[in-house]
């Protein structure tokens, strides 16, 4: 009998874990976003995927220091050389790899943090990317596509059981 009423209550135990399981991912989730760095457009750099210029390398350690302090479990960048360089600094202090992601399929990326249990990301992405996701998880017409010499600021977004509570903007 005791050996029964263990066993059931384990088992209901392990529904209310099971049931929890989309909620806990669902919980508080903080967001940092921002534009790649200073990209190489000299002459001899590569036109379809440059790395970073001496200035984009700088802004990215500077941006490292500016974000260190929301302690990111997951990183994803697009898969250009600008992007991965410029959430590498991070990645190198935090230990976390750098994970890929397409920025034509942004609803994957929002689906894939909503239903993770990790609670702090940073995305790296480009001038008409970012401000588009930004926008998808407001869920509502913020922000515009940056122009091409914009640089220097990435988005705070902080999220609770899947919805906005606050948007900041930041220098760096």
């Amino acid at each position: 009998m005791k050996t029964e009423i263990r066993l059931v209550l384990f088992l209901a135990f392990i529904g209310v874990i099971a049931m929890a399981g989309p909620s806990l991912a669902q919980g508080k989730k903080t967001i940092v976003l921002v534009r790649h760095v200073e990209k190489d457009v000299s002459s001899t750099a590569d036109k379809g995927d440059p790395e970073l210029s001496a200035e984009g390398r700088e802004r990215s350690v500077r941006l490292m220091h500016a974000i260190k302090k929301y302690k990111p479990h997951e990183i994803f960048s697009t898969n250009f050389k600008r992007t991965r360089s410029t959430a590498e600094p991070i990645a190198a202090r935090r230990k976390v790899e750098i994970q890929g992601y397409d920025p034509a399929k942004h609803n994957e990326l929002v689906e894939k943090m909503m239903a993770s249990k990790t609670e702090r990301f940073f995305i790296v992405g480009h001038s008409n990317t970012i401000p588009v996701l930004a926008n998808l998880l407001a869920k509502k017409e913020i922000f515009r596509p940056l122009v091409e010499s914009e640089y220097g600021v990435f988005w705070v977004i902080r999220m609770k059981k899947g919805a906005v509570t606050r948007i900041e903007v930041f220098p760096y």
